[in-house]
C-alpha cells in the first residue's frame, strides 16, 4: 500500500510577492487560502485540516480556524526544519486523507521576511541554541555562510568553479524575467554579471543567494475521487517523501562522508521514486528548491538527473531550458521569483500540470517539487493523470 495518486492539490493561491507586504501575516494567509479555496470550488467551512510548517510561523491552526469561522479541525500537523518543510506539508495532508482523518487540508506558508524578519542576518544575539553555538564562535553566523562550506567543497571535489553556480542563476532570473508575479520580472542578468556582484561569504556570490520576500502562499489537498467532482483542475500526488540522511543538522551537516552530495535529498529520492513508481527521465518538469545555487547543483544529481558533479553540464548544453529535456524553476525559482520556503515551487507545479504557467512547459505531465536541503528535506511529484 502507498499513497500514490489517493490525493490531489485542487486549489492553489498566491498574494503578491513584495519588500513591504504592509499587512500581517495572518491576513496574507487567509488571502491566498480563500483564494485557493475560490480557486477549488470550496467554501471555508469545508475545512477540516490544516498541515503547516513550524519554523519562523507566527500563525496557529487556532488563528485559521476563528479567522474562517470553521466550526471545527479534525487533523492539525506542523512539520519542522524550515524550507525542508514545504512538501512535508503536502505529505502530512496527503497521510491525513488516505488514512480518513481529514476531508480538506489546507497547507500554507505565510512571510513578512523582508519587512519584518531577515533570515539571511546574522545569528548572533538571535536565540540559537544547541546545533549553532558549536559554529558561531568560527564565524559561521548566517545562512549563508553555513552553505558555503557545501559549496566550496563541491567546487574542489569536482574541479568547478563559480561560473558554474552563476548559470543557475542567470537561468532563473531569465524565467522571473517573464513572470509578471516575480520580485524579478523584467530584471534578467548575464553570467559576467553574477560574476561581478559582490561576495557575500566566498564561494557565493550576492546572485547565489535567494531573495528576502513577503508574500503568502496555500494549497488545498483533498482526495482523488473528491477532486474529481470539484471544479478545479486537479494536480495528482503519485508520491510524497521525506528524508533525513546520516548525521544531519541544521544546514551544518558537517561530519558527513561527503560535503559535495546531499544525502537527505539522495535518500527523498529513491523513496519518492518507489512510490511514483517513475524514474527521473520521466519527470517532465523540475521545481528545485533554489536558496543558493550549490544546492541547486548537488539537488539535480541527488533526484538523479546528472551523476555527482556533472550537473553543470545540464545548464551549459541548455538541457534545463523551457524548451529543454526538463525545463527547471518556470517561475523563477527563490532567485527570481521570490521567497517563501519553497511554496512558490509548489503553486508553480500545480499551474504546469494544470497548463496555466505564465512560462508553460509543452504538455507536461508530471513535475518534480523538492524542499529545503542542508537540512531534513521533502519532495513531491505532481501527475496530470491519476495511473
Amino acid at each position: 500500500m502507498t499513497i500514490r495518486n489517493k490525493a490531489a492539490i485542487v486549489g492553489i493561491g498566491q498574494t503578491e510577492f513584495s519588500k513591504d507586504s504592509g499587512r500581517s501575516t495572518l491576513r496574507m494567509a487567509l488571502e491566498a487560502i480563500l483564494q485557493a479555496l475560490d480557486d477549488a470550488g470550496l467554501k471555508p467551512q469545508d475545512v477540516d485540516g490544516v498541515v503547516k510548517m513550524s519554523a519562523n510561523n507566527d500563525i496557529f491552526e487556532i488563528d485559521l480556524l476563528r479567522s474562517l469561522n470553521l466550526s471545527n479541525l479534525r487533523f492539525f500537523h506542523e512539520i519542522p526544519h524550515g524550507g525542508g518543510a514545504a512538501c512535508g506539508t503536502i505529505a502530512g495532508a496527503v497521510a491525513a486523507i488516505a488514512s480518513g482523518m481529514a476531508d480538506v487540508v489546507v497547507t500554507f506558508r505565510s512571510l513578512n521576511e523582508r519587512s519584518e524578519r531577515r533570515f539571511g542576518q546574522s545569528t548572533v544575539g538571535g536565540g540559537v541554541g544547541g546545533w549553532g553555538q558549536d559554529k558561531i564562535p568560527h564565524g559561521l553566523v548566517t545562512p549563508a555562510q553555513w552553505i558555503a562550506i557545501f559549496g566550496q567543497r563541491y567546487l574542489h571535489e569536482y574541479g568547478h568553479t563559480t561560473e558554474e553556480f552563476g548559470r543557475v542563476s542567470v537561468l532563473c532570473r531569465k524565467h522571473a524575467a517573464t513572470n509578471p508575479h516575480a520580485m524579478m520580472y523584467e530584471r534578467p542578468i548575464t553570467l559576467e554579471d553574477h560574476q561581478n556582484s559582490r561576495w557575500i561569504t566566498e564561494p557565493l556570490r550576492l546572485f547565489d543567494c535567494c531573495l528576502d520576500t513577503d508574500g503568502a502562499c496555500a494549497a488545498i489537498v483533498v482526495s482523488a475521487e473528491k477532486a474529481k467532482q470539484l471544479k478545479g483542475t486537479p494536480a495528482y500526488i503519485a508520491a510524497a517523501a521525506q528524508g533525513t540522511g546520516s548525521r544531519t543538522e541544521m544546514m551544518t551537516s558537517y561530519q558527513r562522508k561527503s560535503l559535495a552530495r546531499l544525502e537527505e535529498a539522495e535518500a527523498t529520492a529513491a523513496e519518492l521514486y518507489r512510490t511514483a513508481e517513475l524514474e527521473p527521465q520521466q519527470i517532465d518538469v523540475a521545481e528545485i528548491y533554489d536558496h543558493f545555487t550549490p544546492m541547486v547543483l548537488m539537488a539535480l544529481e541527488a533526484y538523479g538527473f546528472a551523476e555527482p558533479g556533472q550537473s553543470p553540464h545540464l545548464f551549459r548544453e541548455g538541457r534545463l531550458e523551457l524548451d529543454g529535456d526538463l525545463p527547471l524553476n518556470t517561475h523563477g525559482g527563490h532567485l527570481g521569483e521570490g521567497y517563501l520556503h519553497g511554496f512558490g515551487h509548489i503553486v508553480e507545479g500545480v499551474r504546469q500540470i494544470r497548463g496555466s504557467a505564465v512560462n508553460q512547459v509543452e504538455d507536461a505531465k508530471t513535475c518534480l517539487v523538492t524542499s529545503g536541503t542542508g537540512v531534513p528535506t521533502s519532495a513531491i511529484i505532481l501527475s496530470k493523470e491519476a495511473y
